[in-house]
């Protein structure tokens, strides 16, 4: 065996643990792939991990997988760059499955889900801690507040799948004219190899195609979730906010509380917050055979990882060219406000159903989350658990 090939191996296998032992979301997972695969491997340097990470953060898609996706993909190619993709999401993935399978076989056996009403609250709670974070992290000018509040107002408002994307493209472009604040960069010829988007825009017409005269369900969620990985800028709770909205209230392929349930459960989970999607996809066929539910799910992570994992094969090659543009740089400041402002959105989104049903303790861990979230360290899946075993023993 060459020493390249046991060089791979061992890489997939430190894929392998990472994907099991990062917990956290993007910000906490740079610092594990840090110490992993720069520290204590060297497979490439601070400053080159530190560049993929903050060009993963400009691109559509979930910011840790493209990231290190790209890894495997400087290591060892494209080859080795869907085996890290495939490693780093399959325990969270399976387990998300497993999940989604396991609430259906209880819908069908009328068996009560009340043992997760406690995870419904907190699961809220998360979404706007996370939209205070978010929000005060990427907001730093009056342009970008009023384009974030604009967009709040919007999704809220507007809860159709096709308003996010619009309202993205819009945010870029009214920031892109303010070029002229970015300093200027010595510029060079882009040369594009357009392999990867024209095989971006190939897959998207040809399920949309597909779903469209098949109307088979599993090909309609690939659809749905290569869409969705195609827009979604700022991580997992952007994409909270949009796949409520298309899957809970515009298609109500889950309740709410089936949505909830399982948002709160990946939260628990290490490795993708992306891993969400194949919960979605499961629970979505929960009216047909285990196979067909699994296959769900399948085609769910399948569409939402896809998009990401071209764009950063596509945009890797030419970005050090790209970025030297200020009307690129310019147009990040309008996309980053406006997804703040869609998942500030999601929060008062997902707060909805708790109005219906008023109740003190849903109040009181809504707003206990989030004072726990800001002022202790206590890790979210810690969070997640306690609410889980607390809602077993008092079902």
């Amino acid at each position: 065996m060459s020493v390249r090939r046991v060089r791979y191996i061992i890489f997939l296998r430190d894929v392998l643990i990472l994907a099991v032992s990062s917990f956290g979301g993007p910000t906490a997972h740079i610092g594990l792939f840090l110490d992993m695969l720069v520290t204590k491997h060297g497979y490439l340097t601070e400053q080159e991990l530190m560049e993929l990470y903050a060009l993963c953060q400009v691109l559509p898609g979930p910011t840790s997988t493209q990231t290190i996706t790209a890894i495997g993909f400087k290591l060892g190619g494209p080859g080795l760059a869907y085996l890290t993709l495939l490693i780093w999401a399959l325990p969270a993935l399976t387990i998300m499955i497993v999940m989604g399978l396991m609430i259906n076989v209880f819908q069908e056996m009328e068996i009560s889900l009340s043992f997760l009403k406690f995870i419904q609250p907190i699961a809220v709670g998360i979404v706007g801690y996370s939209a205070y974070k978010i929000s005060s992290s990427v907001v730093k000018t009056r342009t970008g507040f009023f384009l974030m509040m604009i967009s709040m107002l919007a999704a809220y408002q507007f809860r159709t799948p096709w308003a996010f994307p619009i309202m993205l493209l819009a945010g870029g472009f009214v920031t892109a004219f303010k070029f002229e604040q970015q300093p200027v960069e010595e510029k060079t010829s882009i040369k594009i190899n357009w392999s990867n988007f024209i095989l971006w825009v190939a897959v998207f017409v040809f399920v949309a195609a597909i779903g469209a005269i098949t109307k088979y369900l599993p090909i309609r969620l690939f659809e749905n979730f290569y869409r969705n990985g195609s827009l979604i800028f700022g991580g997992g709770q952007v994409l909270i906010s949009l796949l409520y909205n298309e899957f809970v209230e515009f298609k109500q392929w889950l309740t709410s509380e089936e949505f909830l349930s399982g948002y709160g459960m990946v939260q628990a989970l290490p490795g993708p917050v992306f891993s969400f999607s194949a919960y979605i996809g499961t629970v979505s066929m929960k009216n047909t055979d285990v196979f067909q539910q699994v296959l769900g799910g399948i085609m769910a992570a399948g569409g939402v990882f896809l998009p990401g994992t071209f764009f950063i094969f596509f945009v890797s090659r030419f970005w050090e060219d790209l970025k030297k543009y200020r009307m690129v740089k310019a147009s990040l400041e309008g996309i980053h406000a406006v997804s703040s402002g869609m998942v500030i959105a999601a929060a008062f989104i997902l707060f909805e159903p708790f109005q219906h049903h008023p109740s003190t303790i849903n109040y009181v861990l809504i707003l206990g989350t989030m004072i726990l979230m800001f002022f202790t360290k206590i890790p979210t899946p810690v969070l997640i658990l306690v609410g889980l075993i607390t809602g077993l023993i008092f079902k």
